[in-house]
Formats: C-alpha cells, structure tokens, sequence
C-alpha cells in the first residue's frame, strides 16, 4: 500500500510549475544581478575613459606644449581628469597614473586609472565592487619658434601688371612712349626716362604712367600679402589678438616668431632686419621696385645691357645673414627655428664672368658688360641644397612667369624654360627643387597671391594634437 502512495505521488504532475519557478528564481536573479551590474559597470568605464581622453588632450595643447615643467603639466591634466571622473556609483573618485614623455619639439602624455564600480548585487556576486580600468595616450608636436626671413623679388619683371586687364590698360596707355618702353605691359622703374631712345625731356617712365592711371602691379599684390602676414586686418580664431597672420598663429600656438623682410635684384636688399612681426611691419611700405637709371641702362656704371634678378646671389647672402638654426623650443640655451619665405617668378638675370657657364639651355651669346656676359635662367638649385643641408627650411610662391609670346626676346631667351606651362616647365620645376617638402606654392597671373602666401605660412606654423591610443 506504501509502495503504491510513493508511485502515485511521483506520477502526479499538479503544481510543478511553482516548484521549477522556484528552483529557478536562484539562477534567474543571478544573472539578473550580474547583467545590470556589468551594464552600468561598462557605462562608468566609457565615462571614465572619455575622461582620461579629455585629460591626455588637455597635457598637449599648444598652451601647454610649452610648459617644460612635468610637475604641472601632471596636475593640469589630473585636474581635467578629476572634474569628469566625479561619477556615482564608484566606492571613489580614481587618482590617475599620468606619465609625460618629452622628445624635442614631441610630447607623448598617457592618462591611465583603475577604479572600483559598486555593485547592487554585492551577495549575489560574492563582490561589493568590481574593478575597471583604463588608458589613453595622446600625443602632439609643438610648434617651434621660428624667425622669418621673407626674400621678395622686386626686379623689373615684379613690375608687371596684376591681371590681364590690367596689362591691357598698361599696354594701350603706353602707346605713345619711347620704342623701348612702348606698348609695354611691364612698368619698369626709370630714374631718367627722358635718356631713352626717343625720348624727350617730357617723357615719363612706366611706373608713374602705371601709378596715374591705377594700373595694379605683381609687386603691389606681394606688398598686400606682406601686410596680411604682418599687419593684417586678419580674423584670428583666438580673441584679443590685433595684427595679421604671423601674429594670430603666435597666440593660437603661444610661441614666438619673428620676421625680417629683404627684397633682391641683382643685390640683395635690407628693407629690416629681424626683429617682431609688428615691428617688421611698419617697414612694408620700404618694399620698392628696382630703379634703373634707363634702357639699357641698370646703373650708371654698368649702361649698355639690362639685368637685374640674381636669385642665388640674394640665398647665398641670407645665408651668410641666418645664424645655425635650432629646435625651436623653449629650453635653455636653445634657439628658434630657420625659415626663408621666397618670392619671385624665378627666372635669373644676372652678369657673370665671361669665364664662368650659364645654363646649359640658355640662349648664347648674350650681350656682353665688359669682362662680363648677360645671363637668363632659371634658379640654380645649388644654393638650396646648402641652405636645407644647415637645416634652415625653404618656403617657395611662384608667381609664375607670364608666357609673353608675342614678345621676340622671350620668344628666344626665356620660352624654352617655360614650356609646356608656366607652371610645369623648367622655372617652376627648378623652384620646386628648391624648396623644402611640401613648402611649394605657384600662383598665375591675376591669382590670390595674398592668400597664397598666407596659407604656405599656415603649412608651416600649424601644429596638432590626436589621440594614439
């Protein structure tokens, strides 16, 4: 009869839901517990991590790139770091482990916590906490200081007009001058017009005839992407910043530039010395053309042939002007950075030795000056090669050499280095050499010159900051 209860008992299926809810209530709660306490341990650790980006990026901006002091620079980011770690549910706010590595103008800063995330479960997971962690690296390279040596070429063929229209005007209110000056779309500087071939005591010389009639020349649109860079108007992205370019990129980067300004013909020429942007300023108005005393006639002392741009002759003596350069940073005994800004259409026209060589391409023979040859050519890269070699950087604005073919002496002297395009041929190919990477810029005839230049400065003053980790 016993045996028969038992059988009947553990046939009978009444109410086992209840009893299988109830075994299973144990395992349900505590996944439960556990996937809420991971979920919301996950959400603290993206908190915190977001945290010790923001503390990795604050060590590294250009503020900060300039603190030499690793004590501070620690704090400043461990003060970032506290005021977005402050999170609930944490048994504490995480002191992080902050390391700075500093290699020259590079800063490498990691961020890196460990934290304990309360849990709502602590029974049910036999912990009260459980343990997170985290890093972050991120890394910049400062910008250096840096001083500027703006090289301008202001030979005669600076002096040609700005756009098209306006070589047309210059051409069409030329017409009644000397045969070597007549419809001319350039406005070469002449001390005495008058001793022209021609010419009369009433003659005037190009450059006033281009000045009357507000005719824009190469060397006015240089003069105003100068002022961009050293006077401004400039919106600058950082408020309370007066002056152009050089100066808004010295507050944004908190460095220390300085400018000097030469122009070269077939001298090089002291406009002023190295000194601060605004200061190197004032003087932009000193920015002139060659004045030649007439055709044919650069000086007195030199009159039966023109010349008058000596590239290489005006690098190799800002050359011997640039001390050594240096790093750029701010630590004891260091020095600023060495950059020359080169501005010209890049063509040479210079007196040599009749013993030396011009280009192999050259047209020969030119006409002689004594003891000496005319010579017409692109830039000899030589002098550049030197210069890059001390590590002084070369920035390079083609304005680009206008294909005049309608002229017979460009036909002959200068075309074959210009082709196929202005901005292809053996001119700018040999600029182009000259230049440091990347530091290359040509602008035609009508272009933008002024934002041009400024933005060849952008690509060398600008400095950024990412995350590497």
């Amino acid at each position: 009869m016993l045996h028969g209860l038992v059988l009947r008992y553990a046939r009978d299926r009444k109410a086992n839901v209840a009893v299988i809810f109830a075994l299973m209530m144990v395992p349900t709660i505590y996944l439960l517990g556990m996937a809420l306490d991971y979920t919301q341990k996950q959400r603290r650790q993206n908190q915190l991590d977001a945290a010790a980006d923001a503390a990795a990026i604050a060590a590294v901006r250009p503020a900060m790139l300039t603190e030499t002091n690793a004590d501070v620079v620690k704090a400043t980011a461990a003060a970032v770091f506290a005021a977005k770690a402050a999170l609930p549910g944490l048994t504490a706010v995480p002191t992080p482990t902050i390391t700075v590595d500093d290699s020259g103008l590079q800063r490498t800063i990691t961020v890196s916590y460990v934290a304990q995330s309360i849990n709502n479960f602590p029974s049910v997971l036999g912990s009260p906490s459980w343990q997170v962690w985290g890093s972050s690296k991120a890394q910049a390279s400062s910008a250096p200081n840096m001083n500027f040596y703006l090289l301008l070429d202001d030979s005669p063929s600076m002096a040609i007009a700005a756009t098209q229209t306006d070589i047309d005007n210059l051409i069409s209110k030329t017409s009644g001058q000397p045969s070597g000056s007549k419809n001319c779309g350039f406005a070469c500087h002449e001390t005495h017009p008058n001793l022209d071939s021609g010419a009369n005591s009433s003659t005037k010389d190009n450059l006033s005839i281009a000045r009357t009639n507000n005719v824009t020349l190469r060397i006015d649109l240089v003069v105003n992407a100068v002022k961009q860079l050293l006077v401004g108007p400039w919106s600058c992205l950082q408020a309370g910043v007066s002056g152009g370019v050089m100066q808004c990129m010295s507050a944004i980067n908190n460095t220390t530039y300085k400018a000097a300004i030469y122009t070269f013909d077939y001298n090089l020429n002291t406009v002023q010395t190295l000194t601060s942007p605004s200061t190197a300023g004032t003087q932009i108005s000193n920015i002139q053309l060659l004045t030649v005393d007439h055709q044919n006639c650069v000086t007195t002392s030199v009159c039966n042939t023109d010349f008058g741009t000596d590239i290489s002759g005006a690098l190799t003596s800002l050359n011997n002007i640039m001390p050594n350069p240096g790093s750029g940073t701010n630590q004891s005994g260091d020095t600023p950075q060495e950059v020359i800004f080169l501005v010209t259409d890049g063509v040479e026209d210079k007196l040599i030795a009749k013993s030396a060589s011009c280009d192999p391409n050259a047209t020969t023979p030119l006409p002689a000056a004594g003891t000496q040859v005319r010579c017409q050519q692109p830039l000899n890269t030589a002098i550049c090669d030197t210069i890059k070699a001390k590590k002084v950087r070369i920035a390079i604005l083609y304005t680009e050499y206008l294909q005049l073919t309608s002229d017979g002496w460009y036909n002959s002297r200068i075309a074959q280095f210009n082709l196929p395009s202005s901005s292809t041929g053996t001119i700018a190919q040999r600029l182009k050499s000259c230049a440091s990477p990347g530091l290359f810029a040509n602008v035609q005839t009508g272009g933008d010159i002024s934002t041009a230049l400024t933005n060849l400065f952008l690509k060398v003053a600008s400095s950024t900051a990412s995350l590497v980790q």
